[in-house]
């Protein structure tokens, strides 16, 4: 059995832009109709959606044999975590909240087996290694680790620089939802200050050499953040994609105009 190759870590270092969409559902039902639907990857969100090791487990079974790479979002940069999914096979993370190079170095730590990190040895009992039927795991996994790092913040946006520039850090995802709320702008990521901000980092990022990503269900900005370089943009979430369709469905038969579900331009 040979080391699986990482394609969503090839692509981004080749610069061929990947089209995603956000899972919240947490079902690996759910995630293999996305699978099934021809994006380039997924993101199984486990800070905001309901996740668990075991509901996380089933949605990277049931995407495994398609195209779609699973990207894996923690609910904090927190070691133990990062440990227990790159054991259940997670090989892209996107982790929320990096604030500074310090914490994105942390990070790169955790997703590392000794001495390079600080990824505890449990391969036996580990997705990832097929249970020790890997040849070599523990020698290959590390370079085929892809790290995401979110900025979201003010703080994130004055780091950007330094925290582009970390070895280890392979993409650098600019969430726009809680960047907005940072930058005074609550649920408008549309203002043009937050716009701005989100355009010169997109420039930022891609000067340091490394791969921007964003998340935009607006189709019109998610087109104009490729236009402009990222990498990797999500264009979707699933639970607003199935709000909207049940709405508009609701509406067409009981009369009246479905609501607005996503508000002032919302990413979701």
């Amino acid at each position: 059995m040979q080391m699986p190759v990482n394609t969503f870590k090839q692509a981004l270092a080749e610069q061929r832009p990947q089209i995603g969409l956000w899972l919240g559902l947490a079902s690996g039902y759910c995630a293999e109709l996305a699978a099934n639907a021809d994006f380039d990857w997924l993101l199984i969100d486990c800070e905001h959606a309901p996740n668990d090791l075991h509901s996380l487990l089933a949605q990277l079974q049931a995407v495994a044999p398609y195209q779609a790479r699973p990207v894996v979002r923690p609910p904090v940069a927190d070691a133990v975590l990062i440990k227990q999914y790159l054991d259940l096979g997670a090989q892209t993370l996107l982790v929320p909240m990096v604030d500074t190079a310090d914490q994105a170095r942390e990070t790169v730590r955790a997703t590392r087996y000794p001495p390079e990190g600080v990824r505890g040895v449990g391969s036996a009992l580990a997705r990832a290694s097929r249970w020790n039927s890997i040849p070599g795991y523990l020698d290959q996994a590390d370079e085929e680790m892809c790290l995401l790092v979110q900025i979201e913040s003010r703080e994130g946006l004055a780091n950007l620089d330094e925290i582009a520039t970390v070895d280890g850090v392979d993409g650098v995802f600019i969430g726009p939802a809680d960047l907005s709320a940072s930058l005074g702008h609550r649920g408008n990521p549309g203002h043009p200050e937050v716009q701005s901000a989100i355009e010169d980092g997109i420039a930022r990022i891609r000067k340091a050499g490394k791969a921007p990503g964003i998340l935009s269900a607006n189709r019109e900005l998610a087109r104009r953040y490729l236009e402009l370089g990222c990498l990797f943009v999500a264009v979707g979430v699933d639970t607003s994609v199935l709000m909207a369709g049940l709405r508009d469905l609701s509406a067409s038969f009981k009369g009246g105009g479905a609501d607005e579900v996503s508000p002032r331009g919302s990413v979701y």
